[in-house]
């Protein structure tokens, strides 16, 4: 198969389906952030084309890389495959942590998050499900720091990339009503809002 986009990141390649989302500023924003670690088990959590699950398989221990999308993870294996990653790294298809086996535990869950306020039939493409966040943006944010926690090892930490569109304060709020520690690391602005990446630690 032969892809018709392509994203590039220090030395990798990553070639990018139609209907898979195309690495930008939000990628590359929790990309340059990571900080990943030789002893870190990685959650990537809507791995798209699987440019954060490769990066992370430089260092770490091992990777889980979750999609709802079945091309995204098509995508992301073969690009895995690609940058010599593919043995580090564990593909799931489904919705957030849905694929998880109950024992499973992170110590670094990354999630590039579908952020921006949207109307119903934004969300119905393969590709509108990677961005469209429902009518406050929110509609999957929220569902993912309800459960997230739940899946961190002790000491674990969770990068989340939202949009300033989405209520950056109630993420926050929300991060500590589950008892981590919820700040934002860095931000890029960009037309009309600015692109958050907030931390959230045991």
């Amino acid at each position: 198969m032969v892809y018709p986009k392509k994203a590039y990141f220090k030395d990798y390649i990553f070639h990018v389906d139609e209907h898979v989302y195309e690495p930008a500023e939000d990628t590359f924003l929790i990309a340059e952030k990571m900080a990943v670690e030789e002893d870190d088990v990685v959650l990537d959590v809507g791995t798209g084309c699987g440019i954060l699950a490769v990066l992370a398989a430089e260092k770490a221990k091992s990777v889980v890389a979750v999609d709802i999308n079945p091309h995204a993870i098509e995508c992301a294996s073969r690009n895995a495959e690609t940058n010599g990653a593919r043995e580090k790294i564990d593909f799931r298809h489904g919705d957030l942590f849905q694929p998880l086996k109950k024992n499973e535990r992170f110590s670094l869950i990354l999630f590039n998050s579908p952020y921006l306020p949207s109307e119903p039939d934004e969300e119905s493409s393969w590709i509108g499900k990677a961005w469209a966040g429902g009518p406050d943006g929110r509609q999957v944010i929220d569902r993912f720091i309800a459960d997230a926690p739940c899946w961190l090892a002790d000491g674990g930490r969770i990068l989340l990339v939202q949009s300033s569109l989405s209520d950056v304060n109630r993420t926050l709020k929300l991060f500590n009503e589950r008892n981590l520690r919820a700040t934002v690391v860095a931000q890029v602005k960009v037309p009309f809002e600015s692109i958050v990446l907030v931390e959230a630690q045991c």
